[in-house]
């Protein structure tokens, strides 16, 4: 699964994904209470990579975080910017980000690593170690399996992965596990979990 068709598959979909999703008041209380607790209430710029509809950008931001959205589908952006006139919202990738070395306190990746194949997450966790800062923390949204695989996502093929070996490509990469909350399927959503890491100084 290549970067372009992942934004092609979004893209199309764009309208439809950010009238289901589009508000923080769509995300699990326990997730919103997650991203408080480790990417509020610190100095230093924080990115939101995958931003989509910007909604939890803003809401790091109505929390006292120094926010940038960053996404790869310019429809989402566009939507982002009017939504939230006062926030920043950049067009670009998470495999290659303008920002410098150890430049950043807290990266989000909710749910926007989940189309990478296996062989591909290690690079990307690898910029995300490049540009965050010492003791800066990072949190990622991921679906659980108990192998990884591929599965039908509603837009593009996704993977799931046991939460022990996502955390083993954490520790990695450079990133020290601080803390996971894991909620269980249901009829209407996947099994999910939320990892927050830390990495070395």
């Amino acid at each position: 699964m290549t970067t372009e068709q992942v934004r092609r598959a979004y893209a199309a979909m764009a309208d439809r994904y950010i009238a289901l999703f589009g508000t923080s008041g769509q995300v699990h209380a326990d997730d919103l209470a997650f991203l408080r607790r480790h990417l509020t209430g610190r100095p230093g710029p924080v990115l939101d990579l995958g931003c989509g509809p910007g909604h939890l950008t803003d809401f790091l931001r109505a929390h006292g975080a120094d926010a940038t959205g960053v996404d790869i589908v310019a429809e989402f952006i566009a939507h982002a910017r009017a939504a939230h006139p006062t926030g920043r919202y950049l067009l670009g990738s998470m495999t290659d980000l303008p920002v410098a070395d150890q430049s950043v306190a807290g990266i989000l990746a909710w749910g926007s690593v989940i189309h990478l194949p296996p062989p591909d997450l290690d690079r990307v966790l690898a910029e995300f170690r490049r540009v965050a800062a010492p003791g800066a923390t990072v949190v990622l949204g991921i679906f659980v399996g108990e192998e990884v695989a591929a599965f039908d996502h509603k837009v593009v093929t996704a993977y799931r992965w046991p939460v022990d070996a996502f955390a083993e490509r954490l520790a990695r990469a450079g990133f020290t596990e601080v803390e996971r909350l894991h909620r269980p399927g249901d009829a209407t959503r996947r099994p999910h979990a939320a990892v927050a890491a830390v990495a070395a100084g």
